[in-house]
């Protein structure tokens, strides 16, 4: 059952997906006049992890299809998944998939292309939209400062968190070893600029990189990715979505064998 909130709203509607590389960048740029990087945040009775997973049965190059059926057979899938916390305690209320044709293909800086679209329709699947998203993926760290978390903060309107494994770009003085040490990651580039933190989720473990997404200041970000941190490196949301995309990819392919 789809709640009143969404059927109000327009934020799927705000741009086509299915386009060129180019405009993709222009799109970014365009939308990043709307991001928000102070806390602008409701009260957080709620909070999800999302990410996506790909079940790739060809080139994603384009090429000439034969007939329908090989169009359907051959088309790449997305699978989105969301779960849904109670907030502060952490405890799981809710979970979603979606599956959904994959379109655009891999390219670096464009991630949002191919992730929003299917994160979308999981999202569409909940009761209600979360106060808080956090996304596996970057943020205002990103080329353009507008990766998948400020993006899909920006259609949402909701406050957003990015959460990355790896660094995209910027640099970093020596961080602590204790768990909830971090350091500002900053662009060279641009004159030093920070845009993300650096963050130790848990003793003598690879950091992981936390930046703004939307509606959110990079020390308020820090701290309630801490705060839904459980002692593993991997946040308890994003970790969470990450197995349940796995389990959601492995469903697909048994099911389609």
């Amino acid at each position: 059952m789809i709640g009143m909130e969404y059927k109000s709203r327009e934020w799927a509607k705000r741009h086509a997906w299915r386009v060129a590389p180019e405009r993709a960048r222009a799109i970014q740029e365009e939308l990043r006049k709307e991001w928000e990087g102070s806390d602008r945040l409701p009260e957080i009775r709620t909070v999800a992890g999302l990410d996506a997973a790909f079940v790739l049965t060809g080139s994603q190059a384009l090429k000439k299809r034969r007939s329908r059926w090989n169009a359907l057979r051959d088309a790449n899938r997305a699978i989105g998944c969301v779960v849904l916390f109670r907030f502060p305690e952490m405890e799981e209320v809710e979970r979603a998939s979606a599956v959904v044709p994959l379109h655009f293909p891999y390219i670096p800086g464009l991630l949002s292309f191919r992730e929003i679209p299917v994160l979308l329709a999981a999202l569409r699947k909940l009761r209600k939209l979360p106060d808080l998203l956090f996304c596996d993926g970057q943020g205002y760290a990103h080329p353009r400062r507008f990766g998948l978390a400020c993006h899909l903060g920006v259609l949402l309107d909701r406050a957003t968190i990015g959460c990355a494994k790896s660094l995209l770009l910027g640099t970093h003085a020596e961080l602590g070893e204790e768990a909830g040490s971090w350091t500002p990651l900053l662009d060279e580039r641009a004159e030093g600029e920070r845009i993300g933190a650096v963050l130790r989720t848990r003793k003598g473990v690879r950091p992981i990189y936390v930046s703004q997404g939307h509606r959110v200041s990079l020390e308020t970000a820090v701290w309630l990715t801490l705060e839904v941190a459980d002692g593993v490196r991997i946040p308890r949301p994003t970790r969470a979505a990450d197995a349940f995309a796995s389990e959601r990819k492995q469903r697909f392919l048994r099911e389609h064998a």
